[in-house]
């Protein structure tokens, strides 16, 4: 049935902005005037995603859809009665018409985790298969509250990211237009003063005046040269040949490349240990744990892994014949296979992977910021005595 999403007043004239499903849309504002109200805004959802064209679920909605949800199960309220509950509490147009899907194909008789997927993102492979796990298992309600968790966890790692990035950025971009401003505005006139005096230059001098006529010469160029460059480099990275290439190309750049391989290893972990404790087979939680890797060459890694263990070969073997994962994590998932708890093994070394790449970001930003300052003191130390020692120059000639 399709969804509507209105903009309608009361007797009133109060506002009120929601979805409903109805056949056609004479049938919708039918439906809104036997609820009283008269529609002034009336648009069709896409039926195939239960929601707009034009709207996204965010991260932090999907968490609070997720949390909400998980509260309202483990309270034993049906599934039915809990999306229903939802969408009158939640305002955001996005989630009304997310539940508004889902109550619909739940009315068609899919379970809750194909519901979801129905929706498409952000309800991604790890989110539909635990849910299928927690639905299997008659665990949903605790599914959901560690899926919660889990997503919540992610949205704090982003969040931390983004702010740890947001200072260094904004001093080399302020820094960048500093030095630009000086070498195309200011360096070019006091050029002119010098040319007029007819002493000769120093070196420091020269270079500086070398560096800004090129500046100002080949500035458009080399904007263009850029330009150019992000969109051909946009053009390749659409083609999954390249982006392998891309991928492999970052595993192998020093520190970076350490970096990213434990990340995503805390990624797989995680991923992994959350499937693994809600009762998903072992391949069948490879399959979905793949999924959540962002580089290419690694995912390619995985799927060897996944075929591996489909041979008979064990999960520790497979991942250390790939060569693409820290000795930790094999030497763990070894233990957690011999031992029978490998959930908690991956959970712990996802906990230690996450706080080892914490560490190292945190070194890497405290080391950044002083090394950018010292770059750009040395910069302007360097613009600075290339303008100063002429005029001592020249001070000392006339003195004479």
């Amino acid at each position: 049935m399709p969804t509507y999403r209105y903009q309608a007043v009361d007797l009133a004239g109060k506002r009120h902005a929601a979805t409903l499903q109805a056949d056609s849309e004479r049938h919708a504002r039918q439906l809104l005037r036997e609820q009283g109200l008269f529609a002034k805004d009336l648009k069709r959802h896409d039926n195939a995603t239960g929601r707009s064209r034009h709207q996204r679920l965010s991260r932090a909605q999907l968490c609070e859809l997720t949390r909400q949800l998980a509260t309202l199960t483990g309270a034993g309220i049906p599934l039915v009665d809990a999306l229903a509950t939802l969408e009158r509490q939640l305002r955001q147009p996005a989630l009304q018409a997310v539940l508004v899907g889902v109550r619909g194909a739940l009315a068609e008789g899919l379970g809750l985790a194909r519901s979801l997927a129905r929706q498409g993102a952000p309800f991604t492979g790890l989110y539909c298969a635990l849910v299928e796990a927690g639905e299997r298992s008659g665990r949903l309600a605790q599914v959901l509250t560690r899926l919660a968790d889990h997503l919540e966890q992610v949205q704090r790692q982003q969040h931390k990211a983004r702010t740890a990035l947001i200072y260094p950025a904004v001093l080399m971009g302020v820094s960048l237009a500093v030095v630009v401003g000086l070498m195309t505005f200011v360096v070019p006139k006091l050029t002119e003063q010098f040319a007029h005096s007819g002493q000769s230059l120093p070196l420091v001098t020269s270079i500086l005046i070398g560096l800004s006529q090129g500046l100002v010469s080949a500035g458009p160029w080399l904007l263009a040269a850029v330009v150019l460059f992000s969109v051909i480099s946009r053009w390749l990275l659409r083609k999954a040949h390249w982006c392998l290439r891309r991928d492999q190309w970052l595993l192998r750049l020093p520190r970076i490349g350490g970096l990213l391989q434990v990340l995503e290893s805390a990624r797989l972990a995680r991923s992994l240990a959350i499937l693994s404790s809600s009762g998903v087979a072992l391949l069948e939680a490879l399959q979905v744990a793949t999924e959540t890797v962002g580089n290419r060459r690694i995912r390619q890694a995985m799927e060897q892994v996944r075929q591996q263990v489909e041979g008979g070969t064990s999960l520790h073997r497979a991942l250390d014949a790939s060569q693409q994962f820290p000795p930790l994590l094999v030497n763990m998932v070894g233990s957690g296979e011999a031992s029978g708890t490998l959930a908690d093994m991956l959970e712990r070394v996802a906990d230690d992977q996450e706080r080892g790449f914490a560490r190292q970001v945190d070194t890497a930003m405290a080391l950044f910021e002083p090394l950018m300052i010292l770059v750009m003191g040395g910069v302007v130390l360097f613009i600075v005595l290339a303008v100063l020692l002429p005029i001592m120059q020249l001070n000392q000639g006339l003195q004479l």
